[in-house]
């Protein structure tokens, strides 16, 4: 059941991650507690299906810096299913719009979880959003990256989580006025390995009570 809160206006619960720390894990935990819709990869789809464009298309782009001019995408080439047949170009930018613009229909249907892809900054002005970032220490996020087979040794896992983080930091300071990972970004800032996924996750949930109830 969907729990809305303040006045049944649906509302955003807005999660940024360091890779590793369990944030999908957190995430889905939070939508199960609060019986509201949860989108991380997901959203990829729900924008595929909105604009016609083909998923790849999204997957290829996800939390990364736009490269304007050689990241021209034919849309006769994106388009899934489309008999429309143009060379106009679909970049990046326009991608990531089209993202943006699913972000907004979906929290007109519903209160959600959206995990990372700039959410809480593209629907500050639409609903009410809780901004939430988790990080861990590193050790911790090795352990995690390795145990659910995305790297074999800590070396790769750890070399893994630095990319994947400088990615999204790049991502999301280009398209906010704000800087990832830096609590003045964020309502609250989370250490997951501190109280785990369910421990986190009930911490969120208590502090959307609080602050919305």
């Amino acid at each position: 059941m969907n729990e809305n809160l303040k006045n049944n206006q649906n509302y955003v619960i807005a999660i940024g991650r360091q890779f590793g720390c369990g944030g999908r894990e957190v995430g889905q935990r939070v939508a199960q507690l609060l019986g509201i819709n949860y989108f991380d990869k997901e959203l990829l789809i729900e924008a595929s299906k909105a604009s016609g464009i083909q998923t790849e298309m999204f997957e290829a782009v996800d939390e990364r810096t736009p490269k304007f001019f050689p990241s021209l995408w034919p849309l006769n080439l994106a388009m899934a299913g489309s008999t429309f047949m143009s060379d106009v170009p679909m970049s990046d930018d326009n991608i990531y719009k089209a993202q943006c613009q699913v972000m907004k229909e979906l929290v007109e249907r519903n209160s959600c979880v959206i995990v990372g892809r700039t959410a809480d900054y593209v629907l500050r002005e639409q609903c009410p959003v809780i901004s939430v970032f988790l990080h861990a220490p590193i050790r911790d996020r090795v352990e995690r990256i390795i145990a659910r087979g995305d790297c074999d040794t800590p070396e790769a896992a750890e070399k893994r989580a630095d990319k994947a983080n400088k990615l999204r930091a790049e991502y999301y300071n280009f398209y906010t006025d704000k800087l990832w990972g830096h609590a003045d970004s964020y309502d609250l800032c989370i250490d997951s390995s501190l109280l785990g996924i369910e421990g986190t996750a009930q911490f969120i949930v208590d502090f959307v009570h609080r602050r919305l109830g």
